[in-house]
């Protein structure tokens, strides 16, 4: 096993964690290595591609942080180059493999929680700020993912505006809008700027509701029995009141499984098992892609931008 980082201070932690783990600064050398069958890939999102393309080629399993790249050209060309060579390439969307939102994916799944009418997402902190991407591709790639996983859905067109107040050129808050097929939005606000930290998804049905909080270990997901009843008339204000169903509220339990530990295992399992990653190159491309229209967008002063033809 090996483990390979340009600091030499990450490497003297690693050495004194796992004395028998192979030390290097270089990649190239890992991969010329015939000892080592998969490589994972944690690096500055600009340098993924060159590495896991490099991995590919030198005949390699490729696990690669997310975003996959940072552009759809370069995710469809680590795709091929996957498939030409019969090897697993899989993205690290580790909320896929949380337990809370595979929960969350089964409610809206199933039906529990009715037509789903509109979800909102907030991942905002203060800092950490970054020189290499801006914030929504630092923080969006999780929520996208999320989103398409548990809406087996891919939006339509998408709005977005963002802001620019410390770096120049970088954006460090952003608020996105993507709309889907059956009048289905979804909004994003992602911030490096806000005073709380808040890992929140708000989806809402005609049936029920659902919040899930990833900063809550103990009722990550909450239940919401409330909806709107639909009459054929109301006469009286008192009568409009009637229109408001109020149900209970639950929390289901939720085993406290470490997603990054399942992440890795499925990794695993998919290279032995010559099967299809949960989170494959196909679902890394499609983040990739809504990230540039949400991008193209921002750049745009809020453009709507159409994603019927990626």
């Amino acid at each position: 096993m090996y483990a390979c980082d340009v600091d030499e201070s990450r490497l003297e932690h690693i050495s004194k964690l796992y004395p028998a783990v192979k030390l290097s600064k270089d990649y190239r050398e890992i991969l010329e290595s015939k000892e080592v069958d998969a490589v994972c890939i944690a690096t500055p999102t600009a340098a993924h591609f060159q590495i896991a393309k490099d991995a590919l080629l030198h005949g390699k399993h490729v696990l690669v942080e997310k975003p996959m790249t940072l552009n759809s050209r370069q995710a469809q060309e680590l795709i091929q180059t996957a498939a030409d060579r019969n090897k697993i390439l899989m993205v690290g969307h580790t909320f896929e493999y949380n337990a809370a939102v595979n929960r969350l994916k089964d409610l809206v799944q199933s039906g529990e929680l009715g037509n789903i009418l509109y979800v909102s997402m907030t991942r905002v902190n203060l800092g950490i700020f970054r020189d290499d991407v801006n914030v929504v591709w630092d923080l969006c790639p999780h929520d996208i993912s999320i989103l398409t996983y548990i809406l087996k859905e891919t939006p339509i067109s998408i709005t977005a505006q963002g802001g620019v107040h410390y770096k120049e050129g970088v954006e460090d808050v952003a608020f996105a809008i993507l709309r889907y097929p059956d009048n289905l939005l979804a909004h994003i606000h992602v911030s490096w700027l806000d005073p709380r930290k808040a890992r929140t998804v708000v989806v809402v049905g005609d049936k029920k509701m659902a919040i899930y909080d990833d900063l809550n270990d103990t009722e990550p997901i909450r239940i919401f029995d409330k909806h709107i009843l639909k009459q054929p008339y109301y006469e009286t204000f008192g009568e409009f009141k009637l229109l408001y169903h109020w149900g209970d509220v639950y929390s289901p339990k939720i085993d406290t499984v470490e997603p990054l530990r399942v992440e890795c295992s499925h990794f695993i399992d998919c290279i032995e098992g010559k099967t299809i990653p949960r989170s494959d190159g196909a679902s890394g491309l499609k983040v990739v892609q809504i990230l540039e229209a949400v991008q193209e967008s921002l750049q745009n002063g809020g453009r709507t931008v159409e994603l019927t033809s990626k």
